[in-house]
């Protein structure tokens, strides 16, 4: 029996008697390949092309078969391949490809994987890139690949479906409800009361499944100081310090140098572009107004994103390829900052082509200098395909923030602005660790 091993696949192919039988009958064989101008070592070594190898009508020189392992049974229907290369598995209907490597990279042995810290302990670089398993066998649910150094992976088929390459790209990392003022209003998504979120991990878990799928949520009852204010956005997250400090607080004085501290309107926007990572979560509480307007917008920037998508979706792609600088420069009063932040104005997951961050604001876009002019015309063209869709009132959720109601912003995804407002009006917040609102999340059994 030989093998062929190239171009992925194993072949097994019995050999006739008399190719063992002597240098005659060696050499007849290898002058039936002559007329491609394959050499037999060529073809044993794997160097044959797929056209070549049918065009030798290999049936009729030998016997031809090619190794599939089935196991199936009520309960399990699983079929795999070992390639040259790599690992192939059906199951789950679904069609898996394991790079050798990284099934043994992956190994959760005891010697390979900390399983009470949940870290590697195998050094990857020490892994020969050309590895391939020994021997290969499923034992019920499990996959045993036993290693040239005699070394045992052991694989549940479960495990291998969800950490798989194909399994990734139809999973949802985090499931969302996209939403226009209609949509969101319908949904009637209710509010959390203050002790509640503060005291049961119920109160605040419904808080967060519904700031998850919406990208925003409210808290109601909070009493109307910055303290308390505090303390909420402590329960659920530290707080992200910044160049506007831990907590913010401010009024229409202009003590800052950005048009938030005015009375005037303000258009949809996310905020902190020109960080390399925008804040993941802002929160507003409005502690006293005597006045008019100053009602907030609210615009979610993923429903906006997918209608591109479905309409103009090679307008999506190139708003999710072209990378532009955002920029902040202050300097009023003690206040001196030259901030800088460089991505796409939608960031998705490769992937699963999954949007995860749109990064939106016209007051701090910097000059576009970072690719040619034609791409240039092509990206103010998406660009003004976006605002349109972000423009659209039916997409508005207006809301009016008072003392004791305090709004919590996904800055990843929803988009805020404001009316212009009269009178006197105090304003605190912060903003939030991303990583720790979705570890919280996370630690309460929601999908983040």
């Amino acid at each position: 029996m030989y093998w062929i091993r190239g171009f992925g696949h194993n072949v097994a192919f019995a050999t006739p008697a008399g190719f063992r039988q002597g240098v005659a009958e060696r050499r007849m064989w290898c002058h039936r390949l002559s007329h491609l101008q394959i050499r037999l070592q060529d073809l044993l070594r794997g160097r044959v092309t797929c056209w070549a190898l049918q065009q030798l009508n290999f049936r009729s020189l030998f016997p031809l078969a090619i190794h599939w392992h089935h196991t199936a049974s009520k309960s399990l229907n699983c079929v795999w391949r070992q390639h040259t290369d790599h690992f192939e598995l059906q199951y789950a209907n679904t069609v898996m490809r394991f790079d050798y490597v990284w099934l043994r990279d992956h190994c959760r042995s005891a010697s390979c994987y900390n399983s009470k810290t949940h870290q590697r302990s195998l050094d990857t670089a020490s892994v020969d890139l050309c590895i391939q398993p020994k021997t290969i066998r499923l034992d019920e649910t499990t996959l045993f690949f036993t290693w040239p150094d005699g070394h045992v992976t052991r694989y549940d088929l479960d495990w291998l479906v969800k950490n798989s390459y194909e399994g990734q790209k139809q999973k949802v990392i985090q499931p969302r409800i996209l939403w226009n003022a209609e949509i969101y209003q319908q949904a009637q998504v209710p509010s959390v009361d203050f002790q509640s979120f503060l005291e049961t991990n119920e109160g605040l878990k419904n808080f967060l499944q519904n700031f998850l799928l919406y990208g925003i949520a409210f808290v109601e009852n909070v009493p109307p100081t910055q303290e308390h204010t505090e303390k909420l956005a402590e329960r659920i997250s530290l707080i992200r310090e910044t160049i506007y400090g831990r907590m913010w607080y401010f009024t229409s004085d202009f003590s800052r140098g950005d048009t938030a501290y005015t009375k005037l309107a303000l258009d949809r926007h996310t905020d902190t572009t020109y960080f390399q990572e925008p804040c993941g979560i802002q929160v507003f509480h409005c502690l006293k107004h005597e006045g008019t307007g100053g009602r907030t917008l609210l615009v979610d920037g993923f429903y906006a994103a997918e209608q591109v998508l479905q309409k103009v979706p090679e307008e999506f792609e190139l708003l999710s390829q072209v990378p532009l600088k955002h920029e902040y420069i202050e300097n009023v009063g003690e206040c001196h900052n030259h901030m800088i932040g460089v991505g796409p104005v939608l960031n998705v997951y490769p992937w699963n082509k999954e949007l995860y961050l749109i990064r939106y604001n016209n007051y701090d876009r910097a000059v576009i200098n970072t690719v040619p002019y034609d791409v240039v015309h092509r990206w103010y063209t998406a660009h003004r395909t976006l605002t349109i869709e972000l423009r659209r009132p039916e997409n508005e959720l207006w809301v009016k923030l008072k003392p004791g109601r305090v709004l919590f912003v996904d800055n990843w995804r929803v988009l805020h602005g404001r009316e212009s407002f009269t009178g006197y009006r105090q304003l605190c917040g912060c903003y939030l660790t991303r990583d720790d609102v979705l570890n919280t999340a996370r630690l309460l059994g929601l999908q983040a």
